[in-house]
């Protein structure tokens, strides 16, 4: 029996900041890894290629920090407002 694999839709997937990172809100995921137990997620931004990191793919499901998808900035702008 195989292993069910941890994020499976991960790789393409997109993803908005709620807080800009390195000057940008919307990021791609490039790349995963595992290790051991974790699962990491290169990001992307979607403007600058340039500006890539790694993430514990575990922190894109907290909506405080990730809405998935790519949001606009009403968008935004509403989510913090029904946060409040």
């Amino acid at each position: 029996m195989t292993k069910k694999q941890k994020f499976p839709y991960l790789l393409g997937s997109k993803w908005t900041a709620q807080h800009k990172v390195d000057g940008w809100r919307h990021f791609q995921v490039v790349n995963r890894k595992n290790q051991g137990n974790w699962v990491y997620a290169e990001m992307v931004a979607a403007c600058d290629p340039k500006v890539r990191f790694w993430i514990n793919a575990k922190l894109l499901q907290d909506n405080s920090q990730w809405q998935p998808g790519w949001q606009l900035l009403k968008e935004i702008a509403q989510l913090e407002d029904d946060v409040s």
